[in-house]
């Protein structure tokens, strides 16, 4: 669409270095980033607007590429004007459609997740699967250790440091920058998945997989860690 292409320009070449410029994100670790081939990004989550500030750290330089973040199609069915805009801009940050409800949500977004990845991309994934209620990291779902043990592609952990202040949860829209100050990307070194059997459906080597991944994005954020799933929030993104 047009307007797709449009929001897409204006979003890389306009809005990206907007934002930038206004809240000045650190980023840090960028050299742990792939700079080509599959690589799964797994971020811990505080707000709604890590999935603006994670993308931007990986588009710009020396890695630039773009983040496929897994996002509610609901998201892309929209006819208001301002919903299409809403819509053209998470695509054009990378933001994948599905259905994310009935008994076939789980197949369908594990199936495109990795599709992209054996595509050569980058897939981000929130572990958690919804955002953090009180900014404690909570226990990780298995997600993204499924993902790597099917496809070999590494994971890179990612911890996101005060986006909770740029946007806190139930804020329809970010706080200004003189109040919420300087939020921060940092990435770690891949986290090792082998040696271990690669059977995707072994619970006992997911769960390993995954607790060491969670291990590396908490080592990263400095956050409290919780052993338990996070309370489900409906509008999480």
């Amino acid at each position: 669409m047009l307007l797709d292409r449009i929001v897409a320009g204006l979003t890389r070449k306009g809005a990206g270095p907007l934002v930038r410029a206004l809240y000045r994100p650190r980023v840090e670790g960028l050299e742990n980033v792939p700079v080509e081939g599959p690589v799964i990004l797994a971020s811990n989550h505080l707000s709604f607007c890590d999935s603006v500030f994670v993308p931007l750290a990986v588009l710009g330089p020396p890695v630039r590429r773009t983040v496929a973040f897994i996002g509610k199609v609901e998201y892309f069915r929209g006819r208001r004007p301002d919903q299409r805009l809403v819509t053209s801009f998470m695509r054009a940050m990378g933001t994948v459609p599905v259905d994310r409800t009935g008994g076939r949500a789980a197949m369908a977004a594990m199936a495109t997740s990795e599709r992209v990845l054996r595509e050569g991309r980058v897939f981000g994934i929130y572990p958690e699967g919804t955002r953090s209620p009180d900014g404690r990291l909570y226990r990780g779902r298995t997600g993204a250790a499924r993902l790597a043990l099917s496809t070999g592609a590494p994971v890179v952990p990612c911890a996101v440091i005060g986006t909770d202040r740029v946007q806190p949860n139930g804020a329809r829209l970010p706080r200004p920058p003189w109040r919420s100050g300087r939020p921060t990307v940092r990435f770690g070194p891949p986290v090792p998945v082998g040696p271990r059997p690669v059977r995707r459906n072994d619970s006992a080597v997911l769960r390993a997989v995954t607790d060491d991944i969670m291990a590396a994005i908490a080592e990263l954020s400095g956050q409290e860690y919780v052993d338990a799933y996070a309370p489900a929030r409906e509008e999480a993104a």
